[in-house]
């Protein structure tokens, strides 16, 4: 059962921090494939919702170069596909010794992150609340609130972006509600 689409009304001056004449990059559902672990209810979404957007992104386009900041903000709608959160795609920076911050405007949510050595952790978002991504660290935000989550994020502007690992595989774990609350588990592809 698919519950009712909630309409939000986004202040683009706030998400953006730069104007609204900049571009967003968006992801819908169908572009998430392989990110959830029940493929079942992805497929049940995917179709009955529509190919929903589950977040997008605006970035100013910079030089890539090691002495320019990139930096923009990201919209991560709420919503779940079978019990775990709409979360971003995560990624591990092409150089990987870099570091990220991001920095929560709106809404509720946490950072997923862990290095290629298989340590984690996980820090909750808030407003107000800045998140520091450890250089070597794969990241993913992930909304467990009903509201948008909104964040600012600042990185090095020729560090690039690895999403290849983790689409393989994905992250060891998943943050998923049990009885209205976010839980953290273990991710089943990795047993």
């Amino acid at each position: 059962m698919t519950q009712p689409v909630k309409a939000f009304t986004i202040d683009f001056d706030l998400v953006t921090g730069l104007s609204k004449k900049t571009p967003s990059t968006k992801r819908t559902l169908s572009s998430m494939k392989g990110m959830y672990a029940d493929q079942g209810a992805y497929d049940r979404k995917l179709q009955d919702d529509n190919d929903p957007l589950v977040y997008e992104f605006y970035e100013l386009d910079i030089p890539q170069t090691s002495g320019d900041i990139l930096f923009g903000t990201s919209v991560l709608y709420p919503g779940k596909v079978g019990n775990e959160y709409h979360m971003t795609k995560g990624h591990f920076h092409t150089i990987l010794e870099t570091g990220e911050v991001y920095y929560c405007l709106s809404g509720e949510g946490v950072m997923l992150m862990e290095n290629p050595e298989g340590d984690w952790q996980i820090e909750k978002f808030s407003p107000g609340q800045a998140v520091y991504v450890p250089p070597r660290y794969a990241h993913r935000s992930i909304n467990t609130g009903t509201e948008p989550l909104i964040s600012f994020y600042a990185f090095r502007a020729d560090a690039g972006h690895d999403y290849g690992t983790i689409e393989t595989k994905g992250y060891r774990k998943l943050v998923v509600e049990k009885e209205g609350q976010p839980e953290i588990i273990d991710n089943p592809k990795w047993n």
